[in-house]
């Protein structure tokens, strides 16, 4: 079988046809979501959403030259494994979406009538969303094939960890011991495996 047929500009229509998937799934369930009691600072938001959309902005976008340096090279193999990785992260991310139901929320917050959701991959991760958008970013990297990805990737996980960080002080207020024993059991992007 001749899985050549994979350029990279298809590779990429695929990875970002992926993506608009995910953001479709988002502004769908919008609409689902507890209010909010406590609410981080508009300050505070964008600590967070600006480095974001400037790592989508390093993955996406055109420009910097200095940063189009290719790696990794643009392979039938290396295209295949980004494409598998953008759609299991995206899969992942709409997975642990969905296990929140009406608890998440874009940005840290508390909700009325919040509960500390344990279900789906929560039950292993504090932060599967993150996870999942970290998964895809790192295969449409590979599917970019240049170094500018890499540095967005790099920018989104240190968000994703000072969010991550921001959001488990709050649970931790409002949950107290019960969120404890949750971190005691679980990683914050991955499994613990101990």
């Amino acid at each position: 079988m001749n899985w050549g047929w994979l350029s990279a500009e298809r590779a990429l229509e695929l990875a970002s046809l992926l993506w608009d998937t995910l953001l479709a799934v988002w502004v769908l369930l919008w609409f689902g979501m507890k209010r909010a009691k406590k609410l981080e600072t508009p300050w505070e938001m964008a600590q967070h959403a600006l480095p974001v959309i400037l790592g989508f902005w390093l993955l996406f976008g055109n420009g910097w030259n200095v940063l189009d340096v290719k790696f990794p090279p643009q392979t039938p193999g290396v295209l295949w494994a980004g494409l598998t990785l953008t759609a299991l992260g995206v899969g992942t991310s709409i997975w642990a979406r969905l296990s929140l139901g009406s608890n998440w929320s874009g940005v840290v917050t508390l909700k009325k009538a919040h509960e500390l959701v344990r279900k789906g991959l929560y039950r292993w991760i504090r932060h599967p969303i993150y996870t999942g958008i970290l998964i895809g970013f790192i295969g449409t990297a590979m599917i970019r094939g240049h170094v500018r990805g890499w540095l967005g990737f790099v920018i989104v996980w240190l968000t994703f960890y000072f969010k991550a960080r921001r959001e488990e002080r709050f649970l931790r207020q409002e949950f107290g011991e019960g969120f404890e024993e949750h971190t005691r059991n679980t990683g914050m992007f991955l499994p613990k495996w101990t």
